[in-house]
């Protein structure tokens, strides 16, 4: 029962795996590069830690977002800051004391499943290379760290970055911006910016579904949740018209359309953006065409000049510790079951590494139970997991927009319902 096992990442999928994996009796060993528990909520200004932007609240509210084992403290508010959840994650690892068994300042290099299936896995810690053996390897890295920059014709003379490196908006003071993408963070960037730059433009290449963080006085999520029990196609119907009641149509506020219903694509939740377009904070463009100096033309034949472009274009799934040949979901489809179990390897893990339109942190919590339950023999997987990994790629909850973006989406609530059937319990 005292199995050795190797946690990457002590983030909010790798420290519910860590609980769950220490409530079942195993031997628990977490790795992370940071210096404190919670991953990309832990804000720092250095560009060099993947952390949220100074004034990041979370896009799903409290309640579809906790732990169900460590609820959120009562007088959090609806949607928490980035402060309350670093402080949230802390609490968590303490209540449960996971801090002895995380390794804090330490990078996992190589992770190598030998003949007999034990782990090899190499660390970096205080200058220093390290090999352990692991009898089992979970993978809590999380996916937006590595960002995927977009590619243009001609060149930019000004500052081109990614959201991944914005920390401050006062960075941006005086400031003619143009912002890329009709994403969550793109929209946070151009709504935030436009406080203090002289000018904001953003530039979408398709339309997008902008939801508000409220609806009739209760988070979006949870209204959205009173109608789950409804079949898919009137959901969206349903979702879809009180949207156009709200906000009325993209076009109202030269935006383009959304190509396809609710959940084609990952839907924006933003409560400003509509409002800093009509207050003329917010200047609406279409996608690039090419870059020349300070200057942008565009695909509608018009042009601006900026000196700073911000592209919220998404990350790139990296596992830079596998070798390429070996394991590989930078592009193309991630063919794991429950995304989480691969379908040769009976002892490697990945939690958290999947896309839900809500909250990961609670699936994440569920996987971790499941594979805890496994690991000590109270569970067995299929036979079949390989025909599972095909099925689920065949019928995903959503039919969405073939992007990278898209390759690890899952509807929030029936993805919690296939985890709880595998763990013999009711919604």
């Amino acid at each position: 029962m005292n199995k050795k096992i190797c946690v990457i990442g002590a983030g909010p999928s790798g420290i519910t795996a860590a609980k769950n994996l220490l409530d079942a009796g195993m031997s628990v060993t977490v790795y992370d590069q940071g210096s404190e528990v919670g991953g990309n909520w832990v804000y720092t200004e250095s560009e060099g830690h993947s952390s949220v932007f100074e004034t990041t609240h979370i896009i799903s509210s409290k309640t579809l977002s906790e732990y169900e084992d460590f609820p959120m403290p009562a007088d959090y508010p609806d949607y928490p800051s980035h402060k309350h959840l670093a402080a949230y994650f802390q609490a968590y690892a303490k209540h449960f004391n996971l801090y002895p068994h995380i390794q804090f300042h330490t990078k996992v290099l190589k992770c190598t499943r030998m003949s007999e299936g034990h782990w090899e896995v190499t660390i970096s810690a205080n200058d220093t290379e390290q090999t352990q053996l692991f009898d089992a390897l979970v993978v809590c890295n999380g996916h937006h760290w590595n960002p995927r920059m977009p590619t243009y014709p001609g060149q930019f003379s000004g500052r081109f970055m990614h959201s991944h490196g914005v920390k401050r908006f006062s960075d941006f003071t005086n400031q003619r911006v143009l912002v890329i993408g009709g994403g969550n963070s793109a929209c946070d960037v151009a709504v935030e910016s436009s406080r203090v730059a002289a000018s904001v433009d953003l530039s979408w290449r398709r339309g997008y579904w902008v939801a508000p963080k409220f609806i009739m006085g209760k988070p979006a999520d949870v209204f959205s949740e009173k109608i789950n029990w409804m079949p898919q196609w009137l959901w969206q119907r349903v979702s879809a018209t009180s949207l156009r009641i709200r906000n009325g149509r993209n076009t109202l506020y030269g935006l383009p359309e959304p190509e396809g219903p609710i959940g084609f694509h990952h839907p924006t939740i933003n409560e400003d953006l509509f409002y800093t377009i009509r207050h003329g904070k917010i200047k609406p463009r279409p996608d690039i065409a090419r870059l020349e100096g300070n200057t942008v033309f565009f695909k509608d034949g018009s042009q601006g000049d900026y000196d700073t472009i911000v592209a919220c274009t998404g990350y790139i799934i990296s596992h830079p510790f596998f070798e390429k040949s070996f394991i590989d979901y930078s592009e193309g489809e991630v063919k794991l079951w429950l995304k989480m179990f691969h379908p040769d390897i009976d002892n490697l893990y990945f939690i958290g590494l999947f896309q839900p339109l809500g909250c990961i942190w609670p699936g994440s919590e569920l996987q971790s139970k499941l594979m805890a339950k496994e690991l000590s023999g109270q569970w067995k997987r299929p036979a079949n997991i390989l025909e599972l990994c095909e099925q689920e790629l065949r019928q995903p909850d959503f039919r969405q927009i073939n992007t990278p973006r898209h390759t690890i989406t899952v509807d929030y609530h029936k993805f919690r319902k296939r985890l709880l059937k595998q763990l013999g319990r009711k919604q």
